[in-house]
């Protein structure tokens, strides 16, 4: 629902607005208690690199946009939620510039979690955002199918949602299968959608399955690149010449150890 959308019924002929308002308020809820929870810890700070803020203002916008055209279309407003839409559509391609761009910064930096394989970080990153842009532009392409059109919005919301159920779940624990959880976590927003069609309908909408295949095909192609040869030519291609470079790309980092006292 973050393009454009004509506002018409769900295909049982009974609005479905209710559950995509609701989901957009749960999806960015979850992402503001996830990074605020890190920030209140103290395992992030504002004393990121520029590229970081850069990065976190464009995606934390583009969950701003998503959220104000749920509402906007759960409003009635549909003549705004159309024009914002365009605007939406553009946010999307920064989105795959800056989030490629951060991605491989932390790599070169050496500054890629210690809980993912850098190899792994430096694939899922953008194979999650390249299924997310092809779910948006999809939902785009089908703006007057309405029905169509929110749920590919929302299966490619999932993908966007890892990096908040990274921060929520217990990851060092999960190591080395904390990206494999997190992902799987996310597949509770489709599977919810999907409950919701055959609770309301009596079926489940095929939109879903053409998401679940694009949402299951980035976590296939991001196992099978990150342990191929070309997941490791592309790691080397990256981090040559920086730090990131003498970081084996399949081998976890070690934990950062406590911070130092106040005494020293």
């Amino acid at each position: 629902m973050a393009a454009i959308a004509e506002g018409l019924p769900s295909s049982s002929g009974r609005s479905d607005d209710r559950f995509f308002v609701g989901g957009a308020i749960v999806m960015a809820l979850t992402v503001a208690v996830a990074f605020s929870a890190q920030l209140a810890a103290g395992r992030s700070s504002f004393g990121a690199p520029p590229m970081v803020h850069a990065h976190a203002i464009t995606f934390m916008t583009w969950i701003a946009i998503y959220l104000t055209q749920a509402l906007l279309v759960g409003a009635g407003n549909i003549a705004l939620h159309r024009r914002l839409g365009w605007f939406a559509a553009g946010w999307v391609a920064l989105m795959l510039v800056m989030g490629c761009a951060v991605t491989a910064f932390d790599v070169r930096m050496g500054r890629v979690p210690f809980i993912f394989r850098p190899q792994q970080f430096m694939v899922f990153d953008p194979m999650s955002l390249f299924g997310f842009a092809a779910l948006t532009y999809a939902a785009i392409a089908l703006r007057k199918q309405t029905d169509w059109h929110r749920r590919l919005h929302f299966s490619g919301m999932t993908l966007m949602m890892g990096p908040a159920f990274g921060r929520l779940l217990p990851m060092p624990l999960l190591i080395p299968w904390a990206w494999e959880a997190a992902f799987a976590v996310g597949l509770i927003f489709p599977a919810a959608g999907m409950y919701a069609d055959w609770r309301r309908d009596g079926r489940v909408h095929p939109a879903w399955f053409r998401g679940l295949a694009v949402i299951l095909g980035v976590f296939v192609l991001t196992e099978a690149i990150t342990y191929s040869p070309v997941g490791t030519a592309i790691y080397n291609a990256v981090a040559a010449g920086s730090k990131g470079a003498a970081i084996p790309g399949l081998e976890f980092s070690k934990p950062p150890g406590p911070p130092p006292s106040a005494g020293k």
